[in-house]
């Protein structure tokens, strides 16, 4: 919230300790200093086949990730309330326990909820991109799913009612009302509002029926029921929306199997493996999109090679490849 103040840019030390091929769980410890009432946080995530975990809490007891990981990396947040206040972390110590692994659904969660536009044409995201007319990224309120600037490590696949559009787009700025309201989780892991239905944003909640007074985290007076902001490029250029309305939104990075890292974009997404097939949508650069097979069809020379492979996406959709500069998570097969 903005009366936390602006963050210091401060060194951080990391020193992760040895850790297990398989950890479920860590427990940082982060010496730090911070004056004029500020706070530390500390968050962990984790790297599994389809990608990033999102970002745990790791203070207390520690984070406790949802399926077996092979790296971690750590943040620290640093706020200070007086501006002339200083803060700085010293070291971040990371130690795997013996916690064991949660089991965890095989595939991404898809929720309708109410889509705004974000517009703020030259203000700042919260990863710190200056925003672009028609630019195509989205906003979900919660910094779980929100990934680093100019990466698709958190990705939404989000379509019109109708299924005739959609964009693929990665996470970029945290909103709309809340910022602790990762919507798209059980009740059991999810930040603030367990006592809602997993996939009701709670700016849907207060709005319909007065959850929390009505309200949202921060006390303001919830005047929509959004759950999800879309910049320009993807509320006008993706979607083709004309006004605020009910999207589909898959949080792809909550499934598995392969992704394709959008190198250029926005790319077409086509009905068929050919510029002579329709476009349904469109895949924003950076996105992370789920490949199911891939088809022989028209050779396309993009920027990262001349080929004839068309990846079909979990949508049923088709991307060239020539515009992927990687996929990871598994093998790609011939469909």
């Amino acid at each position: 919230p903005p009366s936390a103040g602006r963050s210091p840019r401060a060194p951080i030390w990391l020193r992760p300790t040895p850790w297990p091929a398989r950890p479920p769980g860590y427990a940082p410890r982060s010496p730090a200093e911070v004056a004029g009432g500020g706070g530390v946080q500390a968050q962990v995530r984790g790297w599994r086949a389809a990608g990033w975990t999102e970002w745990r809490e790791a203070t207390g007891p520690g984070a406790v990730f949802d399926r077996p990981v092979t790296r971690v990396q750590t943040r620290v947040l640093l706020t200070v309330r007086d501006p002339r206040a200083t803060a700085s972390v010293r070291a971040v110590e990371l130690t795997a326990d013996t916690v064991a692994t949660v089991s965890a659904a095989t595939a991404g969660v898809i929720y309708r909820v109410f889509a705004t536009r974000e517009g703020s044409v030259g203000g700042q995201t919260a990863n710190g991109r200056i925003i672009q007319a028609r630019d195509h990224f989205v906003a979900l309120p919660s910094r779980r799913g929100l990934a680093p600037l100019n990466t698709g490590d958190y990705t939404v696949r989000v379509c019109t009612t109708s299924g005739s559009r959609c964009e693929y787009a990665p996470v970029w700025d945290v909103g709309p009302w809340n910022t602790r309201d990762d919507h798209w989780n059980p009740s059991a892991v999810r930040e603030n509002w367990k006592d809602l239905p997993q996939g009701r944003p709670e700016a849907q909640a207060a709005y319909q029926s007065g959850h929390h007074g009505g309200r949202d985290q921060f006390g303001r007076t919830v005047r929509n029921p959004s759950g999800i902001d879309l910049a320009d490029g993807t509320f006008a250029d993706g979607l083709r929306l004309t006004d605020n309305a009910w999207v589909d939104v898959a949080y792809l990075w909550t499934g598995t199997g392969p992704r394709g890292v959008v190198g250029d974009g926005p790319l077409n997404v086509r009905t068929g493996p050919g510029t002579g097939y329709g476009v349904r949508g469109l895949a924003a650069r950076y996105a992370n999109v789920p490949i199911q097979c891939y088809v022989v069809g028209q050779t396309v020379t993009g920027p990262y090679r001349t080929t004839n492979r068309w990846n079909r996406l979990a949508g049923g959709q088709y991307v060239s490849h020539a515009y992927l500069s990687a996929v990871y998570g598994g093998t790609v097969s011939l469909c």
